[in-house]
């Protein structure tokens, strides 16, 4: 059994350690990333077929598939077979949320590759050996006439995959702090957040030549705005739960003031991942401030939270299942 944290003893009811937790927060980057990107292209960039790839949609592009692989690579070696990892994708169960995940996530994968191969199609002409990449070039200018319908259907899927990760968890009716339907919605949410965190970072780090203020400015309204939903809909999950009684109002109370998890709720969830940036962000946007440092911080503290997030829900929905 996998632990991160403190002795083999407090864990013993954990089933689903941190591979899973870092599998979700992955997944639902993923999504989030792809999201923004496309956002910032259609909003920012569509009348402007000479700077549609700029640094915010670029940085979407290269997260996304390698976030989603890692996080799939995490996922089988958690499974304890990973050499039967096949048999999710040739013996389906369409009662089943994991079977509909695989099948998202199993047509999600690939397309998102080919969109990374569309933005990055000039970088991909100037590597050397040219002429071993003639092929693996004209197979993507083959899917040139249908890059709109590429970028609908990655946008569809990512909405999918994004709350499929709080479904996965949600389904289980026995542990009350997943099972409910407030969950897949602030995963979605929560991962358009770490999305604009992450484009944002990687924007500025290696894509320093093709980044535009205009995108930036429009990532940090979109993320205050996210915010300020992820605020409310986490007091909505707990609030259901009191409401729900029984043993969810005991979970629900004993997750939000006992022990280790409490503080990563309060300190971490809320104060880091959610107060730091509305703080920071508010005080970009009133001054006009959008300085790097400033910018990068943000973005490290918002996908902080995130991380957070998912350790939180996945361990505490754990820990805390009842009297």
């Amino acid at each position: 059994m996998n632990n991160m944290w403190g002795s083999m003893a407090q864990y013993d009811t954990i089933s689903w350690p941190w591979p899973i937790a870092i599998y979700l927060f992955l997944a639902g980057l993923s999504a989030g990333s792809i999201m923004v990107a496309l956002l910032v292209k259609w909003n920012i960039h569509e009348e402007k077929e000479d700077s549609i790839w700029d640094a915010m949609v670029k940085s979407g592009a290269i997260i996304a598939p390698i976030t989603i692989i890692i996080g799939l690579f995490l996922l089988i070696i958690d499974l304890g077979k990973p050499l039967s990892f096949y048999w999710l994708l040739v013996s389906y169960n369409f009662a089943s949320v994991m079977t509909l995940g695989v099948l998202a996530l199993f047509v999600y994968t690939p397309i998102v590759l080919i969109f990374t191969m569309l933005v990055f199609e000039d970088d991909i002409k100037k590597i050397g050996l040219l002429s071993l990449l003639l092929p693996f070039i004209a197979f993507i200018k083959s899917f040139h006439t249908y890059t709109k319908i590429i970028e609908y259907i990655v946008f569809g899927l990512a909405i999918i995959i994004g709350a499929y990760t709080g479904f996965l968890l949600s389904a289980n009716n026995s542990i009350p702090l997943w099972n409910s339907p407030i969950l897949p919605v602030l995963f979605l949410t929560s991962g358009i957040s770490a999305g604009v965190a992450a484009n944002i970072l990687i924007g500025l780090i290696f894509f320093k030549s093709s980044i535009n203020k205009e995108s930036i400015k429009y990532l940090l309204i979109m993320d205050l705005r996210v915010v300020l939903i992820e605020l409310p809909l986490i007091g909505m999950l707990f609030v259901g739960m009191m409401y729900t009684g029984g043993d969810s109002l005991v979970v629900a109370k004993k997750a939000l003031t006992i022990g280790y998890w409490a503080k990563v709720f309060w300190i971490g969830v809320i104060g880091v991942g959610l107060i730091a940036p509305l703080v920071i962000t508010f005080t970009a946007l009133k001054n006009h401030a959008y300085k790097v440092g400033y910018i990068i911080l943000n973005s490290l503290v918002v996908l902080l939270g995130v991380v957070m997030l998912r350790f939180y829900i996945v361990y505490a929905g754990q820990l805390f299942t009842g009297a």
